[in-house]
């Protein structure tokens, strides 16, 4: 008897006792806006959902509501001619839509009727908020007879049908296996006066976000219930966001799952019938655990502990380093190769990573997806950011710490590849994709996802964030930066909260923890980072040593190549062995310091410590009088040696 089958006896007895299902939270974590009753039923022949959804909304604000606003998202994979389709070219991160597929790639979702609970039918009507694009359908409004007045319910009986695309992009299917997600018509977000940027005071209003399904933008949601029932093919195993409630077979070969989620902005589920399931359990040292479910490939089986481990390793980073991860289990799906384009994507209590079965142990691609994805569930859920409109607050939060996790746990250069004498870091390679841009001056990473500058937007909202979050810990230290941070994440788990409540904590903070050391806020610092885009460059342009009126006098000269503008350390090294740090407000284009040592100056180097992690060449960071070539030619050794093995290893997969 299966275990599930098990759980789902236990739950009918402890119901005929009258006891019922106990709630995940006793006392509601979140606002709990929008709550879910849905019932799926997917035909994986034809590849459709049949559903029958009643949501149930609060007006939180003060204002009477006229209409509401929804997403259908899977009208982004309708045609052609969606904006997802336009911007996207019908590809997203190196996968594609297969045109000529003898299965049909595209995807919808039609909404057959939606009513008031004991009332009005509604009628709704597409628009486009962020464009001019008559031919996306992605976003609807729903006019009302009678407004929901401020703190008042309304409650909806819909019935949508909806087809899945092929995967290309997060969603949909690939042969028996299915990723469904962003799959139901979700209700959008009513920002009220005063919440995020809406003005506040007397007379204002707020009003929906709801923005259309973007090539590069993820997701928006209220806080809500979700009881989800899912009916497939009684051979299929499924697991979803939140926790398994019960399992009833049918006699027409199907079976229905009901999976139950509190405090979640999001609801997406799995289904196949080759997953091996592999159960697993993160005990926190104080006490309490964290069940963890691995569903994968058979044939990737033997990567299973590759990918507990590291979500393991991510659940104590975050419970020590930034606040404790309050669900008591998570998913993680091991999608199959053919279904790539659903690898590393974030829900609720679920994530999907990705690998394939040859890839060594050195090749740490399962590890990183998994402790990434796993970071979303602080800023994606528990924070749930406008990834809309401001997607460096999840996606680039989260790569600086899928940088700290991954070299604290395998080694600040060896953390993402370690193969044939070659080692590269995670936080390296953040640094690297931006710092090597033809012109690292891409623009702004602040701003709504879809109007960055083309084609920058995963190194400016990733790499680029991570690079000047790493330069912020470097500025104040680990210290002060992990108080930021989780001060940020307790003032504002559940809140929703803007860029500018993460730097009013930091201005709060810095000041009382360090002093005017570095002025009396740190606007100067975001002003470059995050709403322009300076470029930091300094040089250790020259030393020279002279000697004059029987003293020895020794003079350095750094330089500013770039218009960013940092505060740099310089440590000056002397032939007697005495070590001398400086230090230079770094804005003047260029400082010269004249020292009266005993003794010469044999080197010196500009940001020993690497505190200004942004600054685009560290190659001209130091000089020596006393040059070797031996640094330079070890390291050209070194990468020819591992090109070298990484072309036999090629050569031997073929």
């Amino acid at each position: 008897m299966s275990s599930r089958l098990l759980l789902s006896i236990a739950g009918v007895f402890v119901a005929l006792l009258g006891h019922g299902q106990k709630p995940i939270f006793p006392t509601p974590l979140s606002p709990r806006l929008a709550n879910y009753q849905i019932d799926v039923k997917l035909n994986p022949i034809t590849k459709k959902l049949d559903g029958r959804e009643t949501l149930t909304w609060k007006n939180s604000s003060t204002d009477q509501i006229h209409e509401l606003q929804f997403h259908l998202y899977l009208n982004a994979f309708r045609n052609d001619q969606s904006t997802f389709m336009r911007e996207s070219g019908g590809q997203l991160r190196g996968d594609q839509i297969d045109r000529k597929a003898k299965e049909d790639p595209y995807g919808s979702i039609d909404v057959v009727s939606m009513k008031v609970r004991g009332g009005e039918v509604l009628a709704y009507q597409f628009f486009q908020p962020d464009d001019s694009n008559r031919d996306d359908h992605t976003v609807i409004r729903v006019p009302l007879s009678k407004p929901v007045g401020p703190g008042e319910t309304i409650t909806l009986d819909i019935v949508f049908r909806a087809k899945l695309p092929k995967i290309f992009a997060r969603t949909g299917f690939s042969r028996d296996f299915f990723l469904v997600g962003q799959w139901f018509p979700k209700i959008g977000v009513y920002e009220s006066a005063g919440t995020r940027y809406q003005p506040a005071g007397l007379g204002k209003t707020g009003h929906w976000n709801c923005h259309q399904f973007h090539a590069h933008s993820e997701f928006y949601a209220d806080y809500g219930v979700y009881d989800v029932n899912i009916t497939t093919p009684k051979d299929y195993w499924v697991s979803a966001v939140g926790l398994f409630q019960s399992e009833k077979l049918h006699g027409d070969g199907t079976k229905t799952i009901l999976y139950h989620a509190e405090d979640v902005v999001d609801f997406a589920w799995t289904a196949s019938p080759h997953f091996q399931v592999i159960n697993d359990t993160w005990k926190r040292p104080s006490g309490g655990k964290v069940d963890i479910e691995l569903v994968m490939q058979p044939e990737h089986a033997h990567q299973a502990k590759r990918h507990l481990d590291a979500a393991k390793a991510a659940l104590a980073y975050f419970d020590k380093h930034l606040g404790k991860y309050p669900f008591p289990n998570l998913t993680i799906v091991d999608p199959p190769l053919h279904a790539s384009g659903s690898f590393g994507m974030e829900y609720p209590t679920f994530i999907t990573a990705g690998t394939a079965w040859f890839l060594p142990a050195g090749a740490r691609f399962p590890e990183e997806v998994t402790i990434h994805e796993f970071g979303h569930q602080y800023f994606m859920q528990l924070l749930a950011t406008n990834e809309f409109e401001e997607a460096w607050l999840d996606e680039g939060f989260n790569q600086y710490y899928e940088g700290r996790i991954m070299d604290a746990t395998y080694g600040a250069r060896s953390s993402q590849i370690d193969l044939f004498g070659f080692r590269w870091g995670d936080l390296e390679s953040s640094r690297d994709n931006y710092v090597h841009q033809d012109n690292p001056a891409l623009g702004s990473s602040f701003g709504n996802t879809w109007q960055l500058p083309e084609g920058q937007y995963g190194v400016l909202t990733y790499s680029k964030t991570a690079t000047w979050m790493r330069t912020l810990e470097g500025l104040v230290g680990r210290t002060v930066m992990d108080e930021i941070m989780q001060t940020y994440f307790i003032r504002w788990k559940f809140k929703h909260p803007d860029g500018q409540n993460f730097i009013d904590i930091v201005n709060e903070l810095v000041p009382k923890r360090l002093g005017a050391k570095y002025g009396p806020d740190m606007n100067w610092f975001f002003d470059q980072v995050l709403y322009g885009d300076q470029v930091v460059d300094y040089e250790l342009l020259s030393i020279k040593n002279r000697r004059g009126n029987g003293q020895q006098q020794s003079v350095i000269t750094v330089q500013r190549n770039g218009d960013g503008v940092m505060p740099v350390d310089i440590l000056v090294h002397f032939d007697n062995g005495h070590e001398l740090m400086l230090f230079w407000d770094g804005k003047g284009r260029q400082r010269q310091f004249t020292l009266n040592e005993s003794a010469k100056v044999v080197w010196a180097t500009v940001d020993p410590k690497q505190k200004i992690y942004m600054d685009t060449n560290l190659n001209n960071n130091s000089l020596t009088l006393e040059p070797s070539s031996a640094p330079a030619a070890k390291f050209a050794a070194k990468f020819l040696f591992w090109v070298e093995n990484w072309m036999q290893w090629l050569a031997w997969l073929a």
